[in-house]
């Protein structure tokens, strides 16, 4: 699964679906419109709920690298 930012994940969405997603986390349109342009950070439990009503195309790692490693591939010995 590809993973990609805000900005790419609305680039290809249905008219109305920015305010949908807003709704859906509880957030204002402005405030959302802010994480797509990375003019503000969302919160831990923002990021998490990002990218469980993204399905995973946006990540919590993508949306905040300064909490979240990205997973490491696990090595055979």
């Amino acid at each position: 699964m590809p993973v990609m930012d805000l900005k790419r994940y609305f680039d290809t969405d249905v008219r109305g679906a920015k305010k949908e997603m807003a709704e859906h986390l509880g957030i204002t349109q402005t405030w959302l419109a802010l994480l797509i342009a990375r003019l503000r950070q969302p919160s831990p439990m923002l990021a998490i709920a990002i990218e469980d009503a993204t399905g995973g195309l946006v990540t919590r790692q993508e949306l905040r690298p300064d909490l979240y490693r990205a997973a490491s591939p696990v090595r055979a010995p």
